[in-house]
């Protein structure tokens, strides 16, 4: 068996488990970010790929490996995979379902918690030496706790679930959406169903849980953030592709939302140039960010280790993997 790793090398030996039979395995790295001509020489001969879910993989080498059996996401994200490629072939693609919720739905709390707190003003006011100046204008302008906020969730799979769980706990009023409706996780969660337009016309946090899409890119745009309350906050954990960052920027200098928490931002890796770092000084602090680490804790990639190699395993044993994405 011929495994290729597209990702960093240090960070897979360090979580690789304590399997046997990973030590009949013929395993080669290369880097997350290479050129499809750096793979061809040796594509002929893989039977298996880990891939970082940030990589692409595209038709082109799928193509040149006869012997492909498996690709199998680090992550959740597999919408740099050619999927449909991979599916024609009769290749496996897989992720690692539920692998990190526990994860991002802490990202999702820091973030919500962050913007209502206002953390970043807050501490550079300390360190400016204006600690009560601070106090006195919040005590009468209001802060706004998160058990008497109404949350929509935008996709409820497992890291929605995650997410409706903790905040459960705070006391929040919970809706949200999915293309499905799912009336037993309604009462499991003790959340409420609303139609799309609705949870974002009434919400005080949106919050996406949404995969990447010909339907989802974008679905945050100029439209949407103005049917949005003026004293909404957004929170976006998922895909930096789900939003419309130019729409996003002019919601946030026109006041049409309050702010928004962002674990991630489209393109990646996020330049200096990106028009969301780009807000006016006086609009700077309207906006939470956090460099895609949401997922990314010990536990989870301990966890995707795991899910990554017993599918190997059953890929040599003849079995069908699990967490299947491209309908095989």
């Amino acid at each position: 068996m011929n495994l290729l790793i597209i990702g960093n090398r240090n960070r897979y030996e360090k979580y690789k488990p304590n399997y046997a039979f990973i030590n009949n395995i013929n395993t080669r790295y290369i880097s997350r970010n290479y050129r499809n001509e750096d793979i061809l020489d040796f594509a002929p001969l893989i039977d298996a790929i880990f891939i970082d879910p940030m990589s692409h993989l595209d038709k082109e080498v799928i193509d040149y490996m006869p012997k492909l059996q498996l690709v199998q996401s680090e992550g959740v994200g597999y919408d740099k995979i050619d999927i449909q490629a991979c599916k024609d072939r009769g290749i496996y693609v897989c992720n690692c379902r539920g692998a990190n919720e526990s994860a991002v739905a802490e990202q999702v709390i820091l973030l919500m918690l962050g913007c209502l707190r206002n953390v970043i003003v807050a501490h550079e006011t300390m360190l400016a030496g204006k600690q009560i100046e601070m106090k006195e204008s919040l005590m009468y302008e209001g802060i706004v706790e998160l058990g008497d906020c109404k949350v929509g969730l935008i996709g409820l799979g497992a890291i929605g679930q995650a997410t409706a769980k903790r905040l459960k706990a705070f006391g929040c009023d919970i809706v949200y959406n999915d293309i499905k409706r799912n009336t037993k996780l309604e009462k499991k969660l003790g959340i409420t169903y609303n139609d799309i337009n609705t949870l974002i016309k009434t919400c005080d946090i949106i919050s996406l849980h949404a995969p990447v899409t010909d339907k989802t890119t974008r679905m945050v745009n100029e439209v949407f953030l103005k049917n949005m309350k003026k004293t909404a906050y957004l929170i976006n954990t998922a895909r930096g592709e789900l939003i419309d960052n130019q729409a996003l920027y002019d919601a946030i200098i026109n006041e049409e939302i309050l702010g928004a928490g962002l674990d991630t931002i489209s393109p990646e890796p996020v330049l200096k140039d990106n028009i969301l770092l780009n807000l006016p000084d006086e609009y700077q602090n309207r906006i939470i960010l956090s460099p895609h680490i949401g997922g990314i804790t010990n536990s989870f990639f301990k966890r995707s280790q795991i899910i990554m190699y017993t599918n190997l395993n059953k890929i040599l044993k003849n079995k069908k993997p699990e967490f299947i994405v491209n309908g095989l």
